[in-house]
């Protein structure tokens, strides 16, 4: 007899629609196993023969963290582009080698966690480099094209599954897992959902990973918007991939729950399907979710429902269907094609700031001095992978210029360090030993890699070594030894010359000067000991710190000087290291180049007038470029920034990067980190009125282009909706061929409430040859000139006239016009039958919104208990009320005025309640009719829900 063959199981059918698929499989898992899938590692069930799956794999602008790869340039360097097709095309290839990696490497995986979309509002947040831009429509328009090029084309299987980053407005690193985001409904649904939500419409999102944060006194990670906003815009099941420790921050750090249970059983309950936490072991995780169960805290269908969604992801990406999977047998990585694609997206990512004179372009008989801390270096950040191709700026330069043309200077301070026993630090000679790249062999979690022991560590003697110093700023220090390795700290406390970069999730590579008696002791900042010298070698301790004289056998500026005198031009290439202060865990404190590199600039200016600062940096700088004839700022460009910027300076590409966010002047332009409130306190270029020091959207070009018949109107579109049509024409009328983005703002005339100066409606990057003009079209839903009333919890067109603005920058305007809509009149609030809720305020000053609950809803609480106000205008208590009441917990009083009036009510919680959660309602007798403005003042550490008014 022949044995038949098993039938195949509905869930390997991939004739059947997916639904039914999970369904089918869901059904065969056992409860043990459903809750096993919850952790970032899901285990293999070999009985089904399903294989093992992991949720993460970072892929911002290349793979990161699983060895060699091609890298692009920093995503706030792709966003510089402007330019969607570019951008779509760097996620096909990052996403293709993703796919060539893991058929060699299980480990990486095709839950991709890029791109991130939390807007650049604060130049300060250390984790700039990730973000795209400060406004909402340039960060949709670059993530949905990156997504897009990561999911791939195919209508049924996805290449990767890019997980978008960090819900919800994120913005500070600064006590990230204990702080609060207040974001006012009118922020909440113009600025920080914008971005999100346009993504997640445009179907190629395959999830969002909560942030650290908390936003209006509500952790991230028990989000209600998750539920009420973000799986409303898409019929697609959403994967929720919490980030790494954030379960048991919700307990640890944020103390927002009391036991882990609870607080596992209200992030699932709120849409978290996957933890993030405790690395690879799931155990604790797999048992708080046992717990949970057996308390009554979740049910079954809670955690069938998330396991529902990660399935969802599996079968996208082909798990169950190999044969049919289109992306199975990718094999392109480190092509000649994505080669090409990394120089030219570090090309067009490159903006020049400024270019008098006509310094630029470089001529090619050019003699060039090329200086600066940054002019060899070819900087990663912690989002990377690792170089298989390399070039810096002084190797870019070489190679189009000539090697007997171009002369270098790094600026770094060359010096000894002398014991108080008049010996000197000395590095000794390494043998044999091998480079070793960090990062080059992968790691799932490259925080856990270590440092090296295998060298010798520092010792003393009577000549020492000449280090490479430099002062990153804030007193922060690396030294280098003449091998080109970084004085590094490993985990036995010895010093070493050990390390190619500074870098790892806790830098091991600064250090600190601080003065001591006649000398200085030298504390190590990653252990945040001082470095000693003992009998067995230098290393760092406790106790009995060395006291140190700092011997400078030549200065940085000595170097740049004799450089720079001899040539034709100077190109000071400065900026940041991407480990150094700014980064994930560390926010900037100021805006202002580090001290040691404006010395060397101003070294270099001083020698040679005709110099030319390049700016390699993760962030703006307040760097004033009025003594200088030429600036260009580029984001670390990635594997291909050398020949980049060599090929902009000598004219062979004309830039047209564009400034993703707004350049200010100085510190004292920015508002404090953690003031979200981009409406009030008038932030990023849609609401400051001061003047920048570079616009948003700024960026210069070798070419020149005339604007011309510009045209804007309302018109009927083919959905039967109207729309706004605009056209006008980009003439090149210089001599080269070059690219021009030109860029599409709006503005409300005369509005009812405060709105942006102009908002960026719609851009495109153009090439034109000379001589040569396009007619640019757009047609934008009227949806661009909405606001969100929060009178009404609605958004609102409001009929009147809105300018409509066409040029290069958001401050370089060379058209406009206006047109008339229709829409409908802002009407009064309606609170004799609605109420106020207190977070739906107009106007505040010395308040903050919190969690009216730990589920859902906002309540307001005057900052550090103190006092504050609300404004809630235009509202409307018809033939008059007699009485009004108040929602309030906590302790302190409301009082009730109309704006320009007494008080007229006083409500005073004379007991306190002890749960900041207990509400109580008060009542007092006042007396209002028409339409008014109403005044609130709280005072005390209370919490104001609701009012609302009768009779």
């Amino acid at each position: 007899m022949t044995a038949q063959t098993p039938p195949v199981p509905p869930f390997r059918d991939p004739q059947l629609p997916i639904a039914k698929r999970i369904d089918d499989l869901l059904q065969r898992l056992t409860p043990d196993e459903r809750i096993a899938f919850l952790h970032q590692f899901a285990p293999a069930v070999d009985r089904l023969g399903v294989a093992a799956f992991r949720t993460g794999q970072e892929a911002l602008h290349g793979v990161a963290w699983m060895g060699p790869a091609t890298v692009f340039p920093q995503a706030v360097g792709l966003g510089a582009t402007w330019n969607e097709d570019l951008v779509r095309r760097v996620g096909e290839a990052v996403s293709t080698e993703v796919r060539a990696m893991r058929a060699r490497d299980e480990r990486v995986g095709l839950n991709v966690w890029s791109p991130t979309v939390n807007l650049l509002r604060h130049p300060l947040w250390g984790r700039n480099e990730e973000g795209y831009s400060e406004d909402p429509a340039l960060t949709s328009a670059i993530a949905t094209a990156y997504t897009r090029g990561l999911r791939g084309d195919h209508p049924t299987y996805w290449r990767t599954a890019p997980v978008l980053k960090h819900w919800l407005a994120h913005n500070n690193e600064t006590d990230r897992s204990e702080t609060s985001s207040s974001v006012r409904p009118r922020v909440l649904h113009e600025y920080d959902l914008r971005a999100f939500r346009s993504t997640v419409e445009a179907g190629a999102v395959a999830g969002v990973m909560p942030a650290y944060n908390l936003v209006n006194g509500r952790p991230n990670h028990v989000s209600p918007y998750l539920a009420e906003q973000l799986r409303t815009w898409t019929d697609e099941p959403l994967l929720v991939c919490s980030d790494a420790g954030a379960p048991s921050n919700l307990v640890d750090s944020e103390h927002y729950f009391d036991s882990h249970e609870e607080a596992t059983a209200a992030s699932l309950r709120a849409g978290v399907d996957s933890f993030t936490d405790h690395g690879t072991d799931s155990s604790t995780m797999t048992g708080r979710i046992r717990g949970a169960l057996d308390r009554g805290l979740l049910t079954a269908e809670d955690i069938d429902e998330a396991v529902r969604r990660q399935l969802s992801v599996r079968f996208r990406l082909g798990e169950f269907d190999p044969g049919a999977d289109p992306y199975a047998d990718t094999k392109d990585f480190d092509t000649p094609a994505h080669r090409a694609l990394a120089r030219e997206a570090a090309e067009q990512a490159i903006v020049l700031l400024k270019n008098e004179g006509g310094l630029l372009p470089l001529a090619e008989d050019t003699r060039i001095a090329v200086v600066g801390l940054l002019a060899d270096e070819c900087k990663l950040d912690w989002y990377s992978g690792t170089l298989i191709h390399r070039s810096t700026p002084l190797e870019g330069l070489y190679d189009r210029f000539g090697a007997e043309r171009v002369t270098f200077a790094e600026g770094v301070d060359r010096v000894r360090l002398r014991t108080a026993g008049g010996m000197y630090l000395a590095v000794p000679e390494s043998g044999d030993t091998a480079d070793a790249v960090r990062g080059a062999e992968g790691a799932l979690d490259p925080a856990l890699l270590a440092g090296r022991t295998d060298l010798p560590p520092l010792t003393t003697d009577a000549t020492g070594t000449e280090l490479a110093l430099v002062d990153w700023g804030e007193g922060v220090l690396t030294f280098r030894a003449p091998d080109g390795r970084y004085l590094s700290v490993a985990e036995d406390g010895r010093v070493r010359a050990a390390a190619d970069q500074p870098g790892g999730w806790v830098v091991q590579e600064t250090f600190r000067l601080e003065p001591h008696e006649n000398g200085h002791l030298l504390r190590h900042t990653g252990t945040g000991r001082y470095v000693t010298v003992a009998a067995d070698g230098v290393k760092v301790a406790d106790g009995n710190p060395e006291v140190f004289e700092l011997v400078v056998a030549q200065s940085g500026e000595e170097a740049v000087a004799e450089a720079a005198v001899g040539a034709d031009v100077v190109v000071v290439v400065a900026g940041n290291d991407p480990h150094i202060n700014g980064r994930e865990t560390e926010d900037r404190t100021t805006l202002a180049l580090p001290a040691h590199q404006e010395r060397l600039l101003r070294a270099a200016r001083a020698a040679n007038p005709n110099t030319v600062l390049v700016l390699v940096s993760a962030y703006p700088y307040a760097v004033d470029p009025v003594e200088l004839p030429a600036a260009l700022w580029t984001a670390h460009g990635g594997q291909a920034a050398g020949t980049a910027l060599a090929r902009v300076l000598a004219g062979d590409v004309s830039p047209a990067g564009r400034l993703p966010q707004t350049w200010y002047a100085s510190d004292a332009d920015l508002p404090d980190l953690l003031d979200y409130d981009v409406v009030g306190g008038r932030q990023t270029y849609l609401y400051f009125e001061g003047e920048p020091l570079f616009p948003f959207g700024h960026g210069l070009s070798y070419g020149e282009f005339a604007y011309e018949n510009l045209d804007a109107r309302v018109e009927r579109g083919d959905g039967g909706e109207d729309g706004l049509t605009v056209s006008f024409t980009v003439t090149n009328t210089g001599a080269v061929t070059a690219d021009e983005v030109a860029q599409l703002y709006v503005r409300a005339v005369d509005p009812s409430v405060p709105r942006p100066r102009r908002e960026l409606a719609g851009h495109r990057r153009v090439t034109l040859a000379p001589g040569a003009a396009t007619e640019l079209t757009f047609r934008l839903p009227l949806s661009v000139l909405e606001f969100w009333d929060v009178a009404h919890g609605t958004p609102r067109l409001e009929p009147g006239s809105y300018e409509v603005l066409a040029g290069a920058s958001s401050e370089d305007i060379r058209l406009r016009t206006t047109v008339e809509v229709e829409g409908e009149p802002l009407a009064p609030r309606p609170v004799r039958e609605r109420g106020l809720d207190a977070a739906d305020f107009d106007e505040q000053r010395g308040t903050e919104i919190v969690d009216r609950t730990k589920v859902s809803g906002d309540a307001v609480t005057p900052l550090g208990g103190a006092s504050g106000e609300l404004i809630f205008n235009g509202c409307d208590f018809g033939p008059g009320v007699t009485g009004m009441s108040v929602e309030v917990a906590g302790g302190g009083s409301v009082e009730f005025s109309l704006v320009g009036g007494p008080v007229l009510a006083a409500l005073t919680l004379d007991t306190p309640t002890g749960d900041p959660y207990a509400y109580t309602t008060l009542h007092a007798a006042v007396s209002a009719a028409g339409v008014h403005d109403v005044h609130l003042t709280l005072r005390g550490p209370l919490r104001l829900a609701r009012v609302g008014f009768s009779g």
